[in-house]
């Protein structure tokens, strides 16, 4: 059973099969979130997993990097403090084939999509469509035989 079912912009439906919502800076022990540390985490969240079976491409929306201004100006040993937002979201979405030369019962498209969030005061179907409603399906999905 589907988690949603949504319309893209473009008039695609996409079906939501699987959610995953994490923190942000959830195993940060030590340190502080800085630029370096950013672009790390964005490249991971944005690799295909490795599995022994096929794996979905991956989309990484950019989250927007806030620099807060804190009260004293001294000099940082990873430069300033570079804030991403407290929470990411991975969702597996699933549609019918790109390729319309592709057989329709035994092809469908698939996309993972990593974005990020403020906070979770939104019902999930309203912040998975707001996330997700300008993606060009076509050019970033892939089509997967059944």
């Amino acid at each position: 059973m589907p988690l949603a079912s949504i319309t893209l912009n473009s008039g695609r439906l996409i079906t939501l099969t699987d959610l995953k919502i994490s923190t942000t800076y959830g195993g940060l022990l030590e340190g502080y979130p800085n630029a370096r540390l950013n672009d790390r985490l964005l490249a991971g969240l944005a690799k295909r997993r490795e599995s022994p079976y096929q794996t979905s491409p991956v989309h990484l929306i950019d989250p927007p990097r806030r620099r807060p201004v804190h009260g004293s100006d001294r000099r940082l040993p990873f430069g300033p403090v570079e804030e991403l937002p407290a929470v990411h979201c991975r969702g597996s979405f699933t549609s019918e084939r790109i390729d319309e030369n592709l057989d329709k019962v035994l092809h469908r498209s698939w996309l993972e999509v990593v974005w990020f969030q403020d906070d979770l005061t939104t019902p999930v179907a309203d912040f998975v469509t707001a996330a997700v409603a300008d993606l060009d399906w076509n050019t970033l999905a892939e089509d997967h035989e059944l």
